[in-house]
Formats: structure tokens, sequence, C-alpha cells
């Protein structure tokens, strides 16, 4: 029998992965990936690898998650190595769980090599730290996607009273339910917002504003998926603590003044 790897990409900056990560990327004999992870990580694949595209999309997916969870039972049963490679952590909205259920259901041996979350990554790219000893002393990840009922209303209560911070995935077609949501129970409407688009990459561009402003500035900045939502107070150490996009734009700076000489 072979065996699964469920591994963590980590959020888009390619030496964001693990050394295990990197490790069963190289071992393995199939790959599964994502969308969002850095397709440079397949150059670390042993020639023959297989490759298998399980990329989705907002109402679309390539392939259906039951299909995935066969892919990864019948290629280890025939003795292979399989790395399964998802954006961010598998265990934080990676259906990593799914997946590792399955395999146990089915006898297949498999391991779950954690990777670095969205969640934390995206907003530490923009210098925003989730936590922080004035200001956050509890933080929560939440899933932006949106449901109907009493159990939702008290899930919104709960976040808007009792976190500091919300690192929300997967929000920005439902940011104004985001935003109604929690000023309605109690989140004050100068709260402090950030969107984070292609956090850790070339491509990150933030925008803040707040719980009754980021609606507008999300749309003339035209913030689309894949974006990580920060809600908090920290979000106003960023205009203190912003590194990363600064660095690039140094570097973009200092390549068009040496490509001008």
């Amino acid at each position: 029998m072979g065996k699964v790897y469920l591994v963590g990409a980590g959020p888009g900056d390619i030496d964001l992965i693990t050394v295990k990560g990197v490790k069963c990327i190289e071992e393995a004999d199939i790959i599964l990936y994502d969308r969002l992870i850095n397709k440079d990580l397949l150059n670390y694949a042993k020639k023959d690898v297989e490759l298998i595209y399980c990329g989705k999309l907002p109402h679309y997916h390539t392939l259906k998650q039951e299909t995935i969870n066969k892919f990864l039972v019948k290629h280890a049963l025939k003795g292979k190595v399989v790395t399964r490679l998802k954006g961010g952590d598998p265990f934080v909205y990676g259906r990593g769980g799914e997946e590792a259920e399955a395999l146990a259901n089915q006898g297949v041996d498999f391991e779950i090599v954690p990777g670095i979350t969205s969640g934390i990554a995206a907003p530490a790219y923009a210098g925003i730290p989730v936590t922080h000893r004035e200001l956050s002393s509890t933080f929560a990840f939440v899933t932006g996607h949106r449901k109907e009922g009493e159990e939702e209303e008290l899930r919104w209560e709960s976040l808007a009273k009792g976190i500091d911070t919300l690192a929300i995935y997967m929000g920005v077609s439902n940011l104004p339910y985001i935003c109604s949501m929690l000023q309605k129970h109690g989140r004050k409407k100068e709260t402090p917002v950030a969107l984070i688009h292609w956090g850790t990459t070339g491509a990150q561009r933030t925008v803040t504003g707040t719980l009754e402003t980021i609606i507008e500035e999300v749309k003339k900045a035209d913030i689309q998926n894949p974006s990580m939502i920060v809600v908090g107070e920290v979000v106003n150490l960023r205009s203190k603590l912003s590194w990363f996009e600064k660095m690039s734009h140094d570097q973009e700076n200092a390549s068009i003044a040496v490509n001008a000489l």
C-alpha cells in the first residue's frame, strides 16, 4: 500500500512552504494540487510525476470533493506515494479533515503536513499583527460564506462582541452582509477593516477602511477574490508596520533605475 500526504503549501510566497512539505512534493508519484498554490512548487517534483489539477473557483469546481477523495484512496491502494497539495493549511478551510476521514475509512496510511494559513500570513505581509498586547488578545478564523437562520445570528453576535480580531476567509462577495451583521451586533462603524488581495505574493494589494467605508473602498480599488478580510483595531498598525509592499515598491523602483542606465 502507498501513502498520502495532505500538505499545506502556504499562502502563496514559494518560500513559505515547510521543508517537510517540499520533501513530500519531491517524493510524490502523484500530486493533486489546488488553484491557489504557487505553481512553481511543482518544479520540486520528479520528472515522471503525474499531476492532477483540483482547482476550485467560487460556484465552479474542476473536481468534486467526493471525486478527489476517491482519487486519493485509489492511487494509494495501488502503492503510490500521493501528495495532496493545498493552499495555506489543509485543516483550515481546506477540506483536509474530509479527505483524512476518507483515507481513514479505507485504511489508507496518511500524514498531515501543516502549512502557514493566509489568515495569519496575509495580515503579516500587510503589516497587521493578528494579536497585540494592547489591542488584541483574541482572534478568530471565520468563513465569510452566508447562512440563514437563528444560529447564524448567534454566531455573528458572538464574533462581534467576543473577539478582538477577525480573519475572514472567502468573504469578498458577502462583504456588505459581513459589515452589516457586525454593526448590527455591536461593532462600532469606525472599526478598522483591511482587505488583502493575493497576500504574500508579488500581486499583493491592500485596501483599508472601516465597517462603514470599506465597501466603497473595495469597489473603487476593484478588489476581488482571493482576498483576506481583517477586522479589528490592529488594522491601524498597518500605517506603521507595512513592510512587504514598501519593499516590493522599493525593489521595483531600483529595477527601473538600473534599466534606465
